[in-house]
């Protein structure tokens, strides 16, 4: 355990120092933008389009006991700022970005690939997995918000059919019981996360051994590490930062 421990250590450590040193693969660090970004697109807006819709129609049975579904709009703002939009995204991108990377690296890695890059004097570790982890790091923050906005519209679905609120009230009302707090603790959860499932998947695969069994075992521990570090990482982020609204 202390030798894994040591090994993610050198991991994380070799990233920050090859992440900041020239010269930078840009046109892969792109590449893989388009790949974890947009990819999990369609996946993420179906996903958080139910999760307003299902959080909105849960919710107003207690409201309504005390007369207060007005509150819907702010109540599912704040949720889905605070936390489902960071958390949801989160556990998604580690399901389908972290397995994707652990089976990829892994598969390269047994394949004896990564060290025939290192023979023809490419840095694989540049190449493969800095361009990984920064990209994820970068584009979980923006489909966290993106999520958020699906949520909203999913909510406003549902409170417009009952309620019949136009948009502009719903959102007018969800909005601005949003503090710049709330905002700052998502992106940050959201970078966390995003480093996590990047560091995770390409640590796992860039180390994967026994051949193809090794694969398989890269992209499990890729999905199953990464969401348990969001929980620990959530729960964490939740105590500090409610430290400041109190």
């Amino acid at each position: 355990m202390f030798l894994t421990i040591y090994e993610v250590y050198r991991f994380i450590v070799r990233f920050f120092k090859e992440a900041f040193l020239p010269p930078y693969e840009l046109k892969e660090l792109m590449r893989q933008c388009y790949e974890i970004g947009y990819r999990s697109a369609l996946l993420i807006s179906t996903t958080g389009f139910i999760t307003g819709l299902v959080f909105t129609k849960q919710s107003r049975p207690s409201l309504s006991e005390f007369g207060a579904t007005s509150w819907l709009p702010s109540l599912v703002g704040i949720a889905l700022i605070r936390t489902l939009a960071p958390l949801l995204t989160g556990l998604i991108a580690a399901g389908k970005v972290g397995s994707s990377i652990g089976a990829e690296l892994g598969s390269m890695k047994v394949t004896e690939q990564i060290d025939a890059m290192e023979v023809s004097a490419t840095n694989p570790f540049k190449y493969l997995v800095v361009t990984r982890v920064l990209a994820a790091t970068i584009t979980l923050p923006i489909l966290t918000f993106y999520t958020a906005m699906i949520g909203m519209l999913g909510s406003l679905l549902n409170v417009s059919m009952n309620e019949g609120t136009s948009a502009s009230a719903f959102f007018q009302s969800s909005l601005e019981s949003i503090t710049f707090l709330d905002i700052t603790a998502s992106t940050i959860k959201a970078i966390l996360f995003g480093f996590t499932i990047g560091i995770v998947g390409c640590f796992q695969g860039y180390n994967s051994t026994k051949g193809t069994e090794g694969v398989g075992k890269a992209a499990n521990a890729s999905v199953v590490i990464a969401m348990f570090l969001i929980f620990v990482e959530e729960v964490i982020c939740v105590q500090f930062f409610s430290l400041f609204l109190n």
